[in-house]
């Protein structure tokens, strides 16, 4: 069992947004939590495709999630929302998941005109499964370094980013 379990709804493994989750798993692991990554690309295609949510894959992703003590989700925004296969995966998963466990969404988009996609997007889909939201982190291209040790570059960004995720941790413990 993971105390936190992130799940990444990048369809690319060199994105921005998984960058930064890898980055909140390891200050969540320094503050001795156990983390399980989970991307998007790890789901078999055929299983996301044909929708086969009584599949042993998503009822293993599905008790990993029920188990955690809380999540970490994030997509980058496509076409003014989070990606698709994000969806499709959500889709298949069980309507109360989520229910009652802490979850900090995140995103990633080319500029601040796509900010409100946190809001009326991907909050209200895990709404949806029952999740507690917190406030949520947003982040445009020009604040990320996919090269760095430490990819938030933003000073600002990177100090709202650790009071976000420490306000999470205390939930989640």
């Amino acid at each position: 069992m993971s105390d936190i379990v992130i799940i990444s709804g990048s369809p690319s493994d060199t994105s921005k947004t998984k960058k930064v989750l890898d980055y909140l798993g390891t200050i969540l692991e320094q503050e001795g939590l156990s983390i399980k990554h989970i991307s998007v690309r790890d789901v078999s295609k055929d299983v996301l495709f044909e929708g086969k949510y009584d599949s042993p894959e998503i009822h293993d992703l599905a008790t990993l999630i029920q188990d955690a003590k809380g999540v970490i989700i994030g997509s980058p925004v496509y076409k003014s929302a989070y990606s698709g296969v994000l969806k499709t995966l959500i889709d298949l998963l069980p309507q109360d998941v989520l229910k009652h466990k802490p979850v900090l969404p995140l995103m990633t988009g080319g500029s601040e005109a796509h900010l409100l996609a946190l809001e009326y997007t991907l909050k209200p889909l895990l709404a949806s499964l029952k999740a507690h939201n917190l406030k949520g982190l947003y982040f445009v291209d020009a604040q990320i370094d996919k090269q760095g040790e430490i990819p938030i570059i933003d000073e600002d960004t990177l100090k709202r980013t650790k009071k976000q995720l420490y306000y999470f941790i205390k939930l989640a413990k």
